[in-house]
Parts: C-alpha cells; structure tokens; sequence
C-alpha cells in the first residue's frame, strides 16, 4: 500500500498555478494536466483552499497560490490534503494471536519503528518548498 495519490495531485495542482500566473488555472485546465476529473481536481482544491494554500474565486475560472512559494513545505501539502493521521502512516494489524511470543509482542517492537520513520519522513517533507519543486520543473522545460 502506498500513501494516497492525493498529496501528488496537490503538489501537481500547485506547481500548475504557479507557472500557469498569466494564464487561467481553471479546474478543468488542471484535471487536463494531471489527466483526471474535474470533480477530483475540485475537491483536492477545496482542501488546499481550507489549509490556507490557495485562493479560488467563485464564478472566475481562475485560483492563485495564498502563499509565497518560499513559504509553502511539501509538509503543508502533505497534511492539507489528509494523506494520513499523526502517526497513522504505517498500519499495524489489530488482535495478533497473544499466545504467540511474537503475537504477543510484535506491535510494542515495531510501533516505535514505525512513529521514527514517519516522523523522518515529514522532517523532510518539512525542509521542501513549492519554490523548488517549481524551479526543478522549470529547469526541466526551460521555462523562464
């Protein structure tokens, strides 16, 4: 199992606004690049409106970025769009046999590994910005 497409989506809907300024971002624009649903573009927007990130007019066809890209972490984007809990990353599977030595004890053994390796991972999430996403897709296609 893989963390949600969702926390793609929104990283993909915000690089799009950013280097589409000139143009209009409309739900329908983005759901052609990302190749899906306006409905599914509408409601990751909603998120990343609710968590501050985008400002979307009702009845304009058209969204801007809230923030400067310097300020907006993947960590932002990665809990705007609800990917997962706090320490929710990893699953554990409920009522292992307790007559087992491992049944009985494997949750307390891999319970801290798993809250560590999450806790890496949006320490990380945390120092990327949208402004190097953007600069890295911009290089790629040798816009500006």
């Amino acid at each position: 199992m893989s963390i949600s497409s969702r926390f793609a989506v929104g990283i993909h809907i915000l690089t799009l606004i950013e280097l589409n300024k000139e143009g209009v971002t409309s739900s329908e624009f983005l759901a052609s690049s990302v190749n899906t649903n306006a409905a599914v573009i509408r409601k990751l927007m909603g998120m990343l409106k609710k968590a501050g990130l985008i400002e979307v007019r009702p009845g304009i066809a058209g969204t801007t970025l809230a923030k400067d890209l310097s300020e907006i972490t993947m960590f932002d984007v990665y809990k705007a769009v609800n990917v997962v809990q706090e320490k929710e990353l990893f699953s554990i599977h409920e009522n292992p046999n307790p007559e087992c030595p491992v049944g009985r004890n494997i949750q307390n053994t891999i319970e801290p590994l798993f809250t560590s390796a999450q806790l890496a991972m949006e320490k990380v999430l945390r120092n990327v910005t949208l402004e190097d996403v953007v600069k890295d897709v911009a290089t790629k296609e040798k816009i500006c």
